[in-house]
This record gives C-alpha cells, structure tokens and sequence, in this order.
C-alpha cells in the first residue's frame, strides 16, 4: 500500500498541458475516483491548491478542509524559500540553501518568525476556530496546485503526521521529479498528472492560465464549498 505513484504518462515532461486550476482540479479528480464517496478528507494547500481541492472534493463527494503551511522567503524575493512552517508551527529549515545564500542567523530568525506569523493568521482566516479534524481514522488527501522545491508539502506531510494522520495521499497536477522523490517515502501514495525533470522548472508553465490566487477569493471558494456540502 504505502509509496504508490500515479502518473499520466503522456503528460510527462509538457508544458501548458491545463487550461487553468479549475481543469487541473477535474484532471486530478479523475486519477483520484478510486477515492470517490469514501471518508478520505481533502485537505487544500492555501491559497493555490483551494481552487484545484475544491474541484477535487467536488466531484469526488468528499468533504474539505485546509492544511495551511508557507515557504521561508529569501528576503529579496516573493517566491523562492529556504524552508517552511506548518500549520501546527512545526519548522524546516533547508541548510543547503542557507549554505548556499550565506543566510545569518537575524535573518533565519526574522524571515522564520515572520512566516509562522503569516502561517497563524491564515489558519484563522481560512479555518477559524473549528477544531480540527480526527484523521486518525480515515485517509487524507493533500491537494496543491504543484510542487516545485518541494519544502511546503514536505512540512504538510509532517504536520499532519504530528496531528494524527496514519494514511496521507498527495496530489497535485504537476511536480518536479526530483521533488516528488524527496516526498514519497513520506507518503502512502502520491498522485501527479504532469511530471516534469530537468534545471529550469515553474509550477506556472503547466497552465495555459494561472494567477495569484486572492486570500480573500480563496476563502469564499471555501465557504461556497461548505454551503453546497451541507445542502446534500
């Protein structure tokens, strides 16, 4: 059971191969059907991975929530990270990228405390005060929108299973083969339609469309969710 993968092996090393979240959400749904009306959770990455969760738990019948985690950012840049913070404050740190960049220790500690501050206002803002879900005893679907370094779906994986979680399925429409190796040891089973290799590599080419996605549009895609769940 444990490190199974699942690909599409003609989507292998493409590029603009979805039109946009919402179609890489349905491609994921398909590879996923097996899990179709079970108890098995989706839990969305924020805020990329909601709009592809929301299409997967959707069309799958299945109930959603989120795992909130955040990169370290360098602090030159808003994209690339040297490590990431859980939702249940656990820490990475990648030291090979602190080697690289010559990072301090001020500036370890500031970008750090900086990004578990951003990870604890957004658990209020995307989950509240629900308690958490017992995941003790049904499998957990982590959804994003792709893995690049691969250091925000490696701290997911360790908080959930911190919080409990005994089976942890991951899966994104597009990912970097060399990132997916690093994270599938750690996982039971690892779903990703477009896998991707070599030295230039951005979750972004796999889309024909793609845009940040707004916190706030993120959030109400979650409530709409909810609404839609509850009138079944």
């Amino acid at each position: 059971m444990k490190n199974r993968s699942y690909e599409i092996p003609q989507l292998r090393q493409k590029i603009g191969v979805f039109q946009d979240r919402k179609h890489a959400g349905q491609i994921l749904a398909e590879m996923l059907h097996e899990w179709k009306g079970s108890k098995a959770i989706v839990l969305a990455v924020p805020s990329g991975g909601i709009p592809v969760a929301v299409e997967v738990a959707g069309i799958l019948d299945l109930s959603l929530d989120v795992a909130v985690v955040s990169k370290i950012l360098l602090p030159w840049t808003t994209e690339a990270g040297f490590g990431a913070v859980g939702f249940d404050g656990s820490v990475w740190i990648n030291q090979e990228y602190v080697d690289y960049y010559r990072l301090d220790r001020t500036t370890i500690e500031q970008q750090t405390q900086a990004t578990l501050e951003k990870v604890q206002r957004r658990v209020k803002l995307f989950r509240g005060d629900r308690p958490w879900p017992d995941l003790q005893n049904r499998p957990v679907i982590v959804v994003d929108d792709g893995i690049a370094a691969g250091s925000t779906l490696r701290v997911a994986v360790q908080a959930l299973h911190n919080t409990g979680a005994v089976e942890i399925i991951v899966a994104v429409p597009t990912a970097h083969e060399e990132s997916l190796g690093r994270i599938m040891n750690k996982v039971d089973a690892l779903y990703c339609a477009n896998i991707r290799s070599g030295p230039q590599f951005a979750v972004a080419a796999a889309y024909q469309y793609w845009d940040d996605v707004d916190e706030a549009d993120a959030g109400k895609m979650l409530v709409s969710y909810g609404k839609r769940k509850s009138a079944q």
